[in-house]
């Protein structure tokens, strides 16, 4: 049985792509900030993890690793949007934002990177909000909205090509994915996207073997 680990799966896109993962028969370990998730799998695990704090970040890749599985997959889900309505760029959001969004994530990754198979597969989730060719330009982004979400999608793109290259060896993939936009509290209800229709296509791209540092929705490549 192979395993993936999926950061934030108490809600919205993680919580449906840990039921994707369990439905092809995963051991899923996913991490939750405050609220448990409100369902139950015998193959699934749950750990607290709060991505702005480098003691939880390192507590709760101790209790991972004790389990004494190697992981296939590792999904940075989790992340948050504090400046939706904002044009200009608030110092203590972008911080905040940059610690949930950007440091959190790869201070865990690096934590978890041992433990990852030859062939397995990281994946952090992006957006299109993040790139700088469709900056402004991106359906249902608006052009000077949310800086510090862009600003923060951005820089974890170029940890998705960083960190490509130095593990280009060691047979591990590293893709950043857009999930769509979809209808989450982030996304909001317009959102032509559920839950379960960007679960499909991250599921589909963290299971496949594509070409490592790339960006990718829906199984096409995006530009940086």
């Amino acid at each position: 049985m192979k395993t993936v680990i999926i950061t934030g799966i108490s809600k919205g896109i993680g919580k449906a792509l840990a039921k994707k993962f369990l439905y092809h028969d995963y051991q899923v370990i996913g991490t939750y900030l405050s609220q448990k998730p409100d369902f139950e799998n015998k193959n699934l695990r749950a750990y607290k993890l709060d991505l702005s704090s480098a003691k939880s970040i390192a507590a709760c890749a101790k209790k991972i690793k004790k389990i004494g599985k190697k992981i296939d997959i590792l999904v940075n889900n989790a992340g948050v949007l504090l400046d939706e309505k904002e044009t200009g760029v608030i110092p203590d959001k972008l911080r905040k934002t940059l610690e949930i969004n950007l440091i959190g994530p790869i201070d865990f990754t690096e934590k978890i990177i041992s433990a990852i198979n030859k062939g397995g597969h990281i994946v952090n989730i992006s957006s299109t909000a993040g790139s700088l060719e469709k900056a402004g330009i991106a359906e249902g982004h608006y052009p000077y909205h949310y800086p510090c979400y862009k600003i923060s999608k951005t820089a974890l793109n170029m940890y998705t090509r960083t960190l490509a290259l130095r593990l280009k060896k060691s047979g591990i993939i590293v893709s950043s994915v857009h999930p769509g936009w979809v209808r989450t509290k982030m996304g909001g209800k317009e959102a032509p996207m559920s839950p379960e229709d960007a679960a499909e296509g991250i599921y589909k791209t963290a299971v496949s073997n594509p070409e490592t540092g790339q960006f990718w929705f829906k199984s096409k490549k995006l530009p940086w």
